[in-house]
């Protein structure tokens, strides 16, 4: 594989401690980008959307060895009935939404999906991994302490499963741990081998 030097277009320190894992040199550079979804997108394709408009939005030039990438999570509670297209859960607004989305979660499996875009000076490529998560049944009390102690505000379905509620609550994990966590580490590495080289 080409040693790229990673761009991260976020200021996630989740994403950029997995992508240091990769042992290439990383930037970041963190973006203001509208993160609502046009109307009528299908749920699933939401975080493929916002990860190709936050890495379209980086508007200075990259070198020819450099890769941005930008990632975006979504977290979608099915319809019970499955007739429905089910709850998308983005960023909470406040404390009182991050307890209503954890209320939602409490007792069910939820999908999480990751979106990635990455953008050297001659390629985009854009995917998206998914993954299963259940929780346990949590109570009131639980969900007050999670949001007041570790405020999970700035997570999709406000919660982090690499914190305290991955700890107690996380009862099941089918797919990537880290597609969970923001970043689906495997299908990243390699569609940076697939990514074509710079041009001598």
């Amino acid at each position: 594989m080409h040693r790229w030097r990673i761009v991260l277009a976020s200021a996630s320190p989740r994403r950029r401690q997995l992508l240091e894992g990769l042992d290439l040199p990383l930037r970041t550079v963190p973006l203001d980008v509208d993160e609502s979804s046009p109307p009528g997108l299908a749920p699933e394709a939401v975080a493929e959307h916002l990860a190709v408009r936050k890495a379209m939005a980086y508007r200075p030039a990259l070198d020819p060895d450099e890769v941005l990438v930008a990632a975006d999570t979504t977290v979608l509670l099915d319809d019970p009935s499955g007739t429905g297209p089910g709850l998308l859960l983005n960023k909470p607004m406040d404390e009182r939404d991050a307890r209503r989305m954890l209320g939602l979660l409490s007792g069910r499996t939820h999908r999480v999906v990751t979106g990635v875009c990455l953008r050297s000076t001659l390629h985009t490529v854009q995917f998206s991994d998914e993954a299963q998560v259940t929780f346990r049944t949590l109570d009131e009390a639980e969900i007050a302490y999670y949001v007041a102690r570790h405020r999970p505000l700035d997570k999709a379905g406000a919660y982090g499963v690499q914190d305290w509620i991955g700890y107690t609550a996380v009862t099941r994990i089918v797919g990537s741990f880290y597609t969970v966590m923001g970043l689906p580490m495997h299908r990243l590495y390699q569609a940076l081998r697939d990514l074509p080289p710079p041009r001598p």
